[in-house]
């Protein structure tokens, strides 16, 4: 027999959420007034951590939550950092050049996707790789790159050291403090679940009236900012640019590390990922090639053992998402109808 609905509860925000919610709060307070008491390394490695955060976010976004799983990425990260190379050169703030140049690189995205979402599965992936590739060789035709001979931020020498590294600490932690932000609240609005809905079966999605193309093209374009500002803000803090760094497809290797090992289709997994990569390039980056076995072993060993990744592994002891995106349903007794059974089902 089935329950009647009032038999049922749903919730979205809990306590422990609304509790880590103020600790987030508090953890960007003091991560925002961390330069006054840090050393000038530990501000350079969280703007590092930043960046990497911003990265396996977007990447996640794009292919955890909406499906489309991308091998050029890289394009993104490349294109925020020569535009800014190019916007600086022309007399613009180079902080400026960096804000600017994630705009761009979005308006470049949205074109983009005219023609890339047309591509699904495999074939958008390798697409993606031959675009980012393609875009690497146009950017060596600038003549103020000067091929893979590179060029620097010059312009931000204007700025004092201190003041330079302190600024671009507070952009990168802006940067990823407003992308998740704005991640986290597209994720939990209609479209966001429109963006689900099409991962798990675009005709089905389709047939209820969801604009297929019009919802990925969100989540593309988002994602594309994303990553080009990470770009722009990893150019400002190693100031020197070369096209074949910058447009390695190394990055979206990271990307793809990173989720996979937090737990891809997660919010908070993409992030505890780039957190334990971060730790992981911290301890053995040095260690030369075996610092790259190493990786591989890593994503080896949570591809076949834990398949959903490490916050896979935690949230299924946990009885409430901490970021809740879906919604919980829990059941009532009806003997207590103020009591909540551990039975709940959590929709992402």
């Amino acid at each position: 027999m089935m329950k009647d609905a009032k038999s049922f509860n749903v919730t979205r925000w809990t306590p422990t959420s609304r509790l880590i919610l103020g600790l987030i709060a508090v953890l960007l307070i003091a991560l925002a007034i961390a330069p006054v008491v840090a050393s000038a390394g530990v501000i350079d490695r969280l703007t590092v951590l930043f960046v990497y955060i911003l990265l396996a976010a977007m990447w996640n976004a794009l292919a955890g939550f909406g499906g489309l799983v991308s091998i050029g990425q890289h394009m993104f990260f490349g294109l925020g950092a020569y535009l800014t190379i190019r916007l600086a050169n022309t007399g613009l703030d180079p902080f400026a050049s960096m804000a600017l140049a994630a705009a761009l690189v979005g308006m470049i995205s949205l074109a983009v996707s005219y023609l890339m979402l047309h591509l699904k599965g495999g074939e958008f992936a390798i697409a993606m790789w031959v675009l980012a590739a393609l875009t690497h060789r146009l950017v060596n035709l600038d003549p103020l790159i000067q091929g893979e001979t590179g060029t620097s931020l010059i312009s931000l020498n204007v700025y004092e050291i201190g003041v330079r590294r302190i600024a671009i600490y507070w952009a990168g932690l802006t940067a990823m403090t407003a992308l998740l932000a704005a991640l986290f609240l597209l994720l939990r609005s209609k479209t966001g679940a429109a963006i689900q809905a099409i991962r798990d079966s675009e005709e089905a999605a389709a047939s209820i009236g969801v604009n297929v193309l019009g919802t990925k093209r969100v989540l593309f374009v988002l994602a594309a900012v994303g990553i080009g500002l990470a770009g722009a803000i990893w150019l400002a803090s190693a100031i020197s640019f070369q096209p074949k760094t910058y447009f390695s497809v190394q990055w979206t290797a990271y990307m793809i590390f990173m989720v996979l090992v937090g737990g891809i289709g997660t919010f908070e997994g993409a992030i505890l990922g780039a957190v334990l990569f971060f730790l992981i390039e911290s301890w053995f980056g040095d260690a030369g090639v075996w610092y790259l076995i190493g990786l591989g072993a890593t994503a080896l060993f949570f591809s076949l053992f834990f398949p959903k990744g490490l916050w896979g592994a935690i949230e299924r002891r946990l009885p409430h998402a901490l970021l809740p995106i879906g919604y919980t349903l829990s059941d009532f007794s009806p003997q207590e109808p103020h009591s909540r059974t551990a039975n709940h089902q959590r929709s992402r």
